[in-house]
This record gives structure tokens, C-alpha cells and sequence, in this order.
């Protein structure tokens, strides 16, 4: 069967399928995108991460895996996702051969995954955290009619880009977003986003980094 790679599983039909419907119960309640473009960027991301900073290739893959599947709780419920994620996950990759000990780290990334609970105690948790909170887009809206309603729709609607910047030397992460002020001022990024910025600071200590924020070429953190 060989290993479960990153690549392996985004060709996964049954995991895609679970990634696809938990988005389809995100979109009816109003959530933003949290689907199969989510995933991919988020484990792209996450596994470029910690490639960057040197860690082994097969962590960095973990870390990809753990970012594809890190939304499959929503399928359940909205609340407690992580949680609900990271059980679904243990069953799904140990059918698929994956070892123990690997299954575990990704359970323990998706389980912290969330700002709310997230507590990053391992290099795929923080690069999962990372990754996640840095996935801020226009294309996540489902709806651009109600970008004048919803602040979280108006926030992710002004970002026009979004770029997670990995400088190994300086020992410096930077989330460098590109945003229409014309849409949504800066602040109102804060006002939703204040916790994610916040678990992502501490996902980047974790890892030895110091974490930044540019907005619009001007650093802000």
C-alpha cells in the first residue's frame, strides 16, 4: 500500500467526499468556504512551512495531510470541530495504513487547529495553525451581495491576497495581505481576526519565529 502521502490523499475519493459535503453544511448556514480548495491551500501551505524552516520531509508532509482534512468535524457540527475532526481523521488514515504514531500528530494538529482551543504543542500543530489562519481570500465568499451585511464576508472579500512568508534566517513568519480599504478598513480585520492573529503568534514562537503582520506593504505587527 506504501506510505499516506500528502498527494495520496487529495486524490482520496471517500476523504474528498467528506471534505466536500462538511463544506456543503458550512454553506448553508453562512459559512465562508471551508472545502476542497481550503484544504489544499491550507496543507500547501503548511507543509511549505515547515519545508522552509528545515524540518524532516516527512513531518512537512504530515503537516500537509493535517491541513486537506482539518475541517472533515463540520460534517458533524459547526461546534467543536476540531475535536470532532480529529477523531474522524484517527479512523479514516488508520484504514489507510498510516502508523500510529503518525495518525496521532495529526489528530493532535487538527484537535488545535481552532483559536478557540488551539494549543500548539507539536511543529505540525503549529504549521496547521499558521496555515489556517492565514487562508484570508475573496474567494472564500460563497455570496459577494453580502459583503454589506457580514463583516466576516466584507473582511475576506477586501483581500485581494494573501501570503504566508517563511524567512528561515530572520527567524520571521509573515502573513502579507493585500486588501481594498475601498471595501473594508483595516480595523475591521482586527475586530474579527484579533484571536486568530493571536494563536498564530504563538503557533510561530513555537516554532522559534517571530510572527508579522503587513497589511498593504505596512507592517502592523
Amino acid at each position: 500500500m506504501g506510505a499516506v502521502t500528502f498527494n495520496k490523499v487529495q486524490k482520496d475519493q471517500e476523504i474528498t467526499s467528506i471534505i466536500k459535503q462538511a463544506d456543503d453544511h458550512l454553506g448553508v448556514i453562512g459559512y465562508t468556504e471551508h472545502g476542497v480548495r481550503h484544504g489544499k491551500w491550507v496543507g500547501r501551505t503548511a507543509q511549505k512551512l515547515l519545508k522552509k524552516l528545515g524540518t524532516n520531509g516527512r513531518e512537512a508532509d504530515l503537516a500537509g495531510i493535517a491541513g486537506y482534512v482539518h475541517d472533515i468535524g463540520n460534517l458533524v457540527n459547526r461546534e467543536d470541530h476540531a475535536q470532532t475532526g480529529a477523531m474522524l481523521a484517527f479512523e479514516l488514515l488508520k484504514e489507510r495504513g498510516m502508523p500510529l504514531p503518525e495518525i496521532t500528530q495529526i489528530m493532535a494538529a487538527i484537535g488545535n487547529h481552532h483559536e478557540e482551543h488551539a494549543d500548539p504543542a507539536t511543529n505540525v500543530s503549529a504549521a496547521l495553525i499558521l496555515a489556517d489562519k492565514a487562508d484570508v481570500h475573496r474567494s472564500r465568499v460563497r455570496n459577494p451581495n453580502t459583503i454589506r451585511f457580514d463583516i466576516h464576508d466584507r473582511v475576506n472579500y477586501a483581500v485581494k491576497k494573501s501570503v504566508l512568508e517563511v524567512f528561515p534566517e530572520e527567524k520571521i513568519i509573515r502573513l502579507d495581505l493585500t486588501v481594498s480599504t475601498k471595501i473594508s478598513q483595516v480595523m475591521e480585520y482586527f475586530e474579527i481576526f484579533l484571536s486568530r492573529m493571536v494563536v498564530s503568534r504563538r503557533a510561530a514562537e513555537f516554532l522559534n519565529c517571530n510572527y508579522e503582520l503587513s497589511v498593504n506593504g505596512t507592517r502592523l505587527l
